[in-house]
């Protein structure tokens, strides 16, 4: 008997993403179901970026019950009736450093909404912060982390926990840190039977997932360049949604009745979207090659991708250490009418004097800013075209929050101690989080899932 097709929609690519775009791809995953009797159904959210997860365990420090997603409910709550109602399972990372908490939050959302209590599993593992894995972290990551202030410590797990998981009937996956292609890879394996050894299979949902997992990127999103690359009704984009088939080939749409576009130029975009090596693409549960891969218009917003071939999984799962980084002060300042720019350098030299002592960074928003750099060599003196307003940014990192604050200080001074007309002071003094990465050997970790009752959460 032929297994039918599985559809993947994607709710969200990052945490502060669009909590409407998880609604038409839902009404697109449900017509699927109608038209193709035996294809099953799941809906991703991939909210969980390398330093979001270290935010959430700072939050989780504060307030043990936080932790998760902040708009886990603003994303569920417009789909979670009708996934349920269908049979769309649920899967994201939104988890991040408490998943017991959002899966106790998606509990209390259906609560709220009268459903019945879904069948909630929550994936476990990943996090390696505690004391009983300072050794392994140390022999890994070296003597440097002996001086740090460690915030987390997490491993990007792989797809199995998250098929267990579905095979052993959850309606929601609730996982932490995970591969992002993952989210789309373990409904696959749980689908199709894939074993763990099946490797273009295996890489064949994982680019899939790749191609799901930053949301609207693959849909027009983060592509649009007016008059180069024009996408329509880029304010209302739709979110994409990919029919993946048993032979690990799959073809990707977007939403129904939305804008965006799904072409060959979205799609190559995004498949080759931070992959350092075409030929070895790492993940957890496969490394995926895609140098000899094809995409095909097959229709109006699809796009056939066949052909990526696997081999076997790296030994090793990658580890993020973030830890405490001192502080970040930032300072912003406009001057607007003649000799704008001009007044907003000499704004910028002003503070170079009186901060000798900290290595600061000076951009004119407009005139110099992206094309800087940290270490003082932004190219302040480019001719400025005649410009009636100009931004002037300052920014310093120090280890003692009280240096930091000094440019705080000296940035709102600037209002009359500065050149003239300046005004629009903004100032922020944010505590800095660093990162270390290394790769553990696979069996140091342990990942697992259970099925979360009434009583465990």
């Amino acid at each position: 008997m032929t297994t039918g097709p599985l559809f993947i929609g994607c709710g969200a690519g990052f945490s502060g993403d669009r909590t409407d775009a998880a609604g038409p791809v839902v009404d697109t995953l449900i017509a699927r179901l109608r038209e193709r009797p035996g294809a099953r159904a799941c809906l991703m959210f991939e909210t969980l970026a390398e330093r979001t997860l270290a935010l959430a365990q700072l939050r989780r420090r504060d307030d043990p019950s936080s932790g998760y997603e902040p708009l886990l409910e603003d994303l569920l709550e417009p789909v979670l009736a009708r996934c349920l109602q269908h049979g769309i399972g649920i899967v994201g990372n939104f988890g991040a450093a408490n998943p017991p908490g959002a899966a106790r939050t998606i509990r209390a959302l259906a609560k709220r909404l009268g459903l019945p209590s879904p069948r909630i599993a929550v994936v476990t593992g990943d996090d390696l912060s505690s004391p009983q894995h300072a050794a392994l972290l140390r022999e890994h990551a070296g003597p440097a982390l002996d001086s740090l202030k460690v915030v987390s410590a997490n491993a990007y797990l792989g797809a199995r926990p998250i098929a267990d998981a579905f095979a052993a009937g959850a309606q929601v996956v609730v996982a932490g840190r995970v591969a992002d292609p993952a989210l789309a890879l373990g409904p696959a394996m749980a689908h199709f039977g894939w074993r763990d050894d099946d490797w273009d299979r295996l890489a064949g949902g994982t680019m899939a997932g790749h191609l799901l997992e930053c949301g609207a990127q693959v849909t027009g999103g983060y592509f649009a360049d007016p008059g180069l690359k024009d996408v329509p009704d880029l304010h209302v984009v739709g979110f994409p949604v990919v029919e993946l088939f048993e032979d690990g080939s799959c073809i990707v749409g977007k939403a129904e009745g939305t804008g965006g576009m799904v072409s060959l130029a979205t799609v190559k975009e995004q498949l080759l979207y931070e992959v350092h090596d075409p030929a070895a693409y790492l993940t957890p549960d496969v490394v995926a090659d895609v140098t000899d891969a094809s995409v095909e218009a097959v229709g109006g917003n699809l796009v056939a991708l066949r052909g990526v071939r696997g081999h076997a999984r790296p030994p090793t799962l990658k580890v993020n250490v973030f830890h405490e980084g001192g502080w970040l002060a930032e300072g912003e300042i406009s001057y607007a009418g003649p000799r704008a720019a001009e007044r907003a350098r000499l704004a910028a030299d002003v503070l170079r004097k009186r901060l000798p002592s900290l290595d600061a960074r000076f951009d004119i928003i407009g005139v110099s800013s992206v094309f800087g750099d940290d270490a003082g060599r932004t190219p302040m003196s480019l001719p400025s075209p005649a410009m009636r307003d100009a931004r002037m940014r300052a920014a310093a990192a120090h280890p003692d929050k009280r240096q930091a604050q000094r440019l705080v200080r000296e940035v709102t001074a600037l209002y009359t101690c500065g050149p003239a007309a300046g005004g629009g002071v903004r100032t922020a003094l944010t505590a800095r989080l660093n990162n270390l990465s290394c790769y553990v050997p696979r069996e140091s970790v342990t990942p697992a899932f259970h099925l979360a009752g009434e009583g465990d959460l």
